[in-house]
């Protein structure tokens, strides 16, 4: 028995699941955030850097959601919404199963996530979800998500089993949020992985709460971009190194690594709000080379060509930020991804590709926000939607050529 969990460990090392699945994220109910509208996020670290949003106009609700491009058939949803308000997010746990478990049905999360959002409407249909659905469920994860009722929960969820932490509840989330990476509360102790990720996001986290700042804007500006190390107190955004120089670092256990893929802020709607006002704010493609991106279902099928998939069979916004990455990390040779040039991204002269890039973001939370403001007193919003994330579409398409010329 020992002899064969060591091998187990031995074949996640080198087959690089722990590495391959690394994501950051958090369940944040209405209670935690300023405007009292809950959130979650996913900060996706992932062996598919080809990332694109579909929307979904089958089952009981239709659905918008994160998609691996390559996935023709929509298989899997790696973070989505549906039309009842519910939305869903997910991280890879690894010390839910036991190291010797046998069961060949695995990595169905995607495809769970998927059918939960053609089928529920509220954090207490998914757990019923979750007990009907047949066993094995092929799963080994932590799932987050929330209601247009207020609802804010996470699933901690094997093949057989699950538990439920409720954000909502002050006895289990006294702040009214709980992050999660790799790795499970209810899991095995000595296992798991994330672990210095975790410390990051709980520190960042407790101080924007302490701060009322629990926003869609600092998950994804401050967060998801974190440069900061909180075991090494290594930061990155204080180097002030001078451009136009080359100089290396060790890039690992940050929030953003090599392996990020997207990252993804679904803000629901307040008790008795729009359901249709949910909005899915979208990092498509390598965060510290991309730009948000608010999406809406209520758009439908005419979602912004820039997030959705090509004659080539990716989205053009991730295309672009994976051409812009490779400057950040050109180190060809194995294991060269673990090596960023930081001044390419943040240098004391204000022409790293993260710097270039916050004026344009700044621009698009400005304009969404004012959107969304109006759209929450005038419910004429299904022609002007589709309008708005055309324009979005144009800027963010003018600004990466003028600025790159991609």
């Amino acid at each position: 028995m020992k002899i064969t969990r060591f091998l187990m460990v031995i074949v996640m090392l080198f087959t690089g699941r722990v590495t391959a699945e690394a994501c950051t994220a958090a369940v944040i109910s209405g209670k935690a955030t300023p405007d009292g509208r809950p959130m979650i996020w996913k900060h996706r670290d992932s062996n598919y850097p080809q990332n694109a949003i579909r929307y979904f106009g089958d089952g009981k609700y239709a659905s918008i959601g994160l998609i691996n491009s390559a996935d023709k058939e929509g298989e899997a949803i790696w973070a989505g919404y549906n039309s009842a308000g519910f939305a869903i997010i997910n991280t890879a746990s690894y010390n839910l199963l036991a190291l010797d478990d046998t069961i060949d049905l695995k990595d169905r999360e995607g495809i769970l996530m998927r059918q939960a959002l053609q089928q529920c409407a509220t954090v207490e249909e998914f757990e019923e979800f979750l007990k009907k659905a047949p066993k094995p469920l092929g799963v080994e994860a932590n799932f987050g998500v929330i209601d247009a009722r207020g609802g804010a929960a996470w699933f901690e969820t094997d093949h057989f089993t699950f538990t439920k932490l409720d954000v909502t509840d002050p006895s289990i989330a006294p702040q009214g949020y709980l992050v999660h990476t790799n790795f499970s509360f209810t899991g095995d102790p000595s296992r798991g992985a994330g672990h210095i990720r975790f410390n990051t996001a709980q520190n960042l986290f407790f101080q924007a709460s302490q701060q009322g700042n629990l926003t869609v804007r600092w998950i994804l500006q401050e967060a998801s971009r974190s440069l900061w190390h909180s075991l090494t107190g290594v930061d990155l955004e204080q180097s002030d190194l001078q451009a136009g120089t080359q100089h290396f670092v060790h890039f690992t256990d940050f929030i953003p690594r090599h392996s990020s893929s997207s990252s993804v802020v679904i803000q629901g709607v307040t008790p008795g709000e729009e359901v249709a006002l949910t909005t899915m704010w979208t990092i498509l493609g390598f965060p510290l080379t991309s730009v948000t991106f608010p999406l809406w279902l209520e758009g439908g099928q005419q979602q912004p060509s820039l997030v959705t998939t090509d004659e080539n069979g990716v989205a053009p916004l991730c295309e672009k930020s994976l051409k812009l990455k490779e400057r950040l990390f050109p180190i060809q040779q194995n294991y060269g991804g673990n090596y960023i040039d930081v001044t390419s991204l943040v240098n004391r002269n204000g022409t790293g590709i993260l710097q270039q890039l916050k004026p344009l973001e700044d621009e698009i939370f400005e304009r969404s926000f004012r959107k969304q403001e109006a759209w929450r007193k005038n419910k004429e919003r299904s022609c002007e939607i589709p309008a708005f994330t055309n324009e979005l579409n144009e800027l963010i398409t003018e600004r990466y050529l003028t600025m790159f010329g991609l």
